[in-house]
């Protein structure tokens, strides 16, 4: 299970937390202009935005997770099982698997308007990448730097909602999450008042009562109500530094911790790796769950106009920063 959000100070930022049992030692990969992006049933794309994301390279394939491209849009697969419903292939819409998808939007689209022109004419085939690399239960967020929506394809077709939050996690579908927060509308950052019984003489016994019944467990309906409430009630600087602090905190929030999401077999579901990606910048920041250390990956300072893809093993090993 995963969680993505987006957040904008004096410069735009897209992330997300990946959730999991297990790693394909994914990789920070920039997939430079020049890079022969191959399709199953479309056209190839030779030439296109340069991309920079997290990504599992199979066969010299970038099968991306997540990912930003120059021109500062971003989007995100998340996990979405049981209500994913990829279809047969259609002569009258572009065919595109469910890996290709990242990679089809963003490679050609420098913002949400033409992702949107795009989604009218995809259909989400159900082709896998390859008999050990089955098609994943997704969905996605996309977003540039004013907004974003959410698109999943279930058993109904394509929905693309318009996400307003801009947070995404996992089911249920994206209008009951929505619905959803109906439940949560006298969250306040605020002291509460009494509102219980004006003839009792109730009292506020420590700071945040305001927010009694946010959901603290680690479903993916209550992550969606607790990253919506933080990240809409955050503040931070404008500086970098502190606008991608903050970020992480929000991410934060909601991470998981070994231990507490049981998958059997002596397995637990734990937050791999957190992203914050500066869309104005084309830098792709990263903590993992054994590195809380924040490190940066700057696209522009790499060769944009080559043909190859550049990878960056993520630093995964804890470092302590000893003062004495």
């Amino acid at each position: 299970m995963c969680t993505a959000i987006t957040y904008n100070t004096k410069n735009h930022y897209f992330g997300r937390n990946f959730d999991l049992e297990f790693s394909y030692n994914e990789t920070i990969t920039i997939t430079p202009r020049n890079y022969p992006f191959k399709f199953r049933n479309v056209n190839d794309i030779a030439n296109h935005y340069a991309l920079i994301g997290m990504a599992f390279v199979a066969n010299d394939y970038p099968l991306y997770y997540d990912a930003i491209n120059e021109k500062g849009l971003g989007m995100a697969g998340l996990n979405f099982p049981a209500n994913a419903d990829y279809k047969d292939k259609r002569d009258d819409k572009d065919n595109i698997a469910s890996f290709e998808f990242i990679p089809w939007i963003l490679s050609q689209c420098a913002n949400l308007e033409e992702a949107k022109k795009l989604l009218n004419n995809i259909n989400i085939d159900k082709t896998d990448f390859s008999e050990q690399l089955p098609a994943s239960p997704l969905h996605w967020i996309i977003s540039d730097k004013e907004s974003s929506v959410t698109v999943e394809c279930v058993k109904d077709g394509l929905k693309i909602y318009d996400n307003p939050l801009g947070v995404l996690t996992n089911n249920p579908t994206f209008d009951i999450q929505m619905f959803n927060l109906n439940n949560y509308m006298t969250l306040s950052v605020e002291p509460p008042k009494n509102n219980f019984c004006e003839k009792l003489n109730l009292s506020i016994y420590s700071r945040g009562m305001g927010a009694l019944g946010l959901p603290g467990d680690l479903s993916s309906a209550s992550r969606f109500v607790k990253a919506a409430f933080t990240k809409l009630n955050s503040l931070s600087g404008d500086t970098e530094s502190e606008s991608v602090s903050q970020f992480f905190h929000i991410l934060g929030s909601v991470e998981q911790q070994r231990g507490l999401v049981h998958m059997g077999d002596n397995k637990y579901e734990i937050t791999i790796y957190s992203c914050c990606c500066n869309m104005d910048k084309g830098i792709y920041y990263y903590t993992t769950y054994e590195n809380s250390q924040i490190t940066g990956i700057d696209m522009y300072k790499e060769n944009l106009d080559g043909s190859e893809l550049i990878n960056f093993d993520l630093i995964k090993g804890q470092h302590i920063l000893m003062q004495n």
